[in-house]
């Protein structure tokens, strides 16, 4: 029996993989019918207009995807760091609010987007760090001064005591690079630089 081509774009679909519509257009004469059809009977998972999760099953149902799968396809890049502002608690600076929404910094989106079950906090940085030293995390958290939920004037006081415990170098060049202008004044002011 000869197979259909809604058949042969199904075996090329991995479980847990993300996609998006225009990597799977190539293979089939009709992908918007074809993804209809997948999503229906639960071969894939519509996230977001153009992405799909090949979905995944474990014994408790549909396994969400991995976040560096899906924010790699969405974003179609590879630059892009993702952190919870729950790592603020682990500078020792006195913070201890816990936040559910993962934050993303990439040179291309900015704001809160749903993709599938989960919401991301999108930010624009023109450079984007490689990995999270407590340097490049110091700046984060002073440049979401406005949205971290603690008093904020004892947080400051706090990491003008504990400022040493810092690389001053690694802080310059983390604030000169990902740091928001108010950012960066408000570091060279700590540092005595103003």
């Amino acid at each position: 029996m000869r197979e259909t081509t809604l058949e042969r774009l199904k075996r090329r679909l991995s479980p847990g993989c993300v996609y998006r519509r225009s990597e799977l257009a190539p293979f089939s004469s009709n992908v918007d019918r074809h993804l209809s059809a997948l999503v229906a009977e639960g071969t894939l998972i519509k996230l977001q207009n153009g992405l799909y999760l090949r979905s995944r099953q474990s014994t408790f149902g549909d396994v969400p995807p991995e976040d560096k799968k899906l924010l790699q396809t969405f974003l179609k890049s590879h630059e892009f760091l993702v952190y919870s502002p729950n790592s603020f608690n682990s500078l020792g600076l006195g913070t201890t609010q816990l936040y559910n929404l993962p934050v993303v910094l990439n040179p291309k989106r900015h704001g809160k987007l749903r993709l599938g079950e989960r919401d991301f906090l999108f930010q624009r940085r023109r450079f984007v760090p490689k990995q999270m030293t407590k340097e490049v995390l110091l700046v984060e958290l002073l440049n979401n001064s406005k949205r971290v939920s603690e008093e904020w004037g004892r947080l400051m006081e706090t990491l003008s005591r504990k400022l040493s415990e810092f690389d001053k170098d690694s802080l310059k060049k983390a604030a000169r690079l990902y740091g928001t202008y108010s950012t960066q004044k408000q570091l060279n002011q700590l540092l005595g630089q103003d």
